[in-house]
């Protein structure tokens, strides 16, 4: 008999994704959310409309299912996370709280949690030329980033409280910088891979595109394709501890425009305005999850940045 399995956040970047990979699985997916993908039909057996922000909408929607894959959120990149702190603690505590509140009360199933590198305290990652590697126990003395980086934090902790005390079974991924195509590119949520993408489509060939901060500032990133397939490895395992699912690549934000111009076949000036940049570095420990997972990432970030800018520049040329 198929899993029945559920994705909040299904009309998500992310959570299309993986309805798809769960799909390719054999499984039996419903899909959830207040609105369907942006730029391809959802492969889900079912999807619900609902708003996880109400109770008994949770409860209703999540009753039957054996596994829950909670990426349901609130979410964008750093300008939009920056700018709403009240509405995106509300909203994500409300959607969290009632997911697990549901998967409680419903039959005995498994939920998966994801969370975020956000969670990792500013005063690991604010240090210059500090490359700190982030392990899954080093959240504490807290010190988050913004109140997605509380929320996810906070949620973490009524996870493992769940589990000691009320014997969920509960897993939970701490992402970073997903990136590939059918990601929001613009409208204010996109993330710094698909704003830059498209910054550099509208460019001209010797023009420039705006760089937020000096454009020193570095990340890690993982591949879509890669990044379900992990959460798809950790919902099988046994392992019920936070657990980082990265890439192992780290560049700087100008590094990631030059190699866009690169693949653009253009020559760019990078503008370096004022803007949120949020922390200096970010560098995540994946020793753990080489232990645990027997995942690792297929595609090299060269390789999906190209796949990302390629498709990012057909949807702008395919709608002028």
């Amino acid at each position: 008999m198929k899993n029945l399995v559920a994705v909040t956040g299904a009309g998500g970047f992310i959570g299309h994704w993986l309805v798809r990979a769960l799909k390719q699985r054999g499984n039996y997916v419903i899909g959830i959310d207040i609105k369907k993908p942006e730029f391809s039909p959802t492969e889900a057996d079912e999807f619900w409309f609902g708003d996880l922000r109400d109770k008994e909408t949770a409860k209703r929607l999540l009753k039957d299912v054996d596994q829950v894959y909670a990426l349901a959120a609130d979410v964008g990149g750093v300008g939009h996370l920056s700018r709403w702190n009240y509405e995106i603690l509300k909203n994500n505590l409300e959607i969290d709280s009632n997911t697990l509140q549901a998967v409680l009360e419903g039959k005995p199933k498994r939920i998966l949690f994801t969370s975020s590198a956000c969670v990792y305290p500013q005063y690991l990652q604010n240090k210059e030329g500090d490359h700190t590697l982030l392990k899954e126990e080093q959240t504490h003395p807290a010190d988050p980033e913004g109140s997605y980086g509380w929320e996810k934090l906070i949620m973490e902790q009524m996870l493992m409280h769940a589990a000691e005390e009320k014997g969920a079974d509960v897993r939970i991924s701490r992402f970073q910088n997903v990136y590939g195509p059918e990601e929001t590119f613009q409208g204010g949520r996109e993330k710094v891979i698909g704003a830059l993408c498209r910054k550099v489509v509208l460019a001209e060939d010797h023009g420039e595109i705006d760089i937020w901060g000096d454009g020193e500032q570095r990340r890690s990133f993982c591949y879509v394709e890669d990044c379900v397939n992990a959460i798809i490895e950790l919902m099988e395992s046994h392992y019920t501890s936070p657990l980082n699912i990265c890439g192992d690549s780290n560049v700087s934000i100008d590094e990631v425009a030059q190699s866009l111009a690169i693949i653009s076949k253009k020559n760019l000036f990078l503008n370096h305005i004022q803007g949120p940049q949020g922390v200096r570095g970010r560098y995540p420990d994946n020793s753990r999850r080489k232990k645990i997972l027997k995942w690792e990432p297929k595609i090299g970030f060269e390789e999906g940045l190209a796949r990302t800018y390629s498709w990012v520049e057909s949807q702008i040329m395919n709608n002028k």
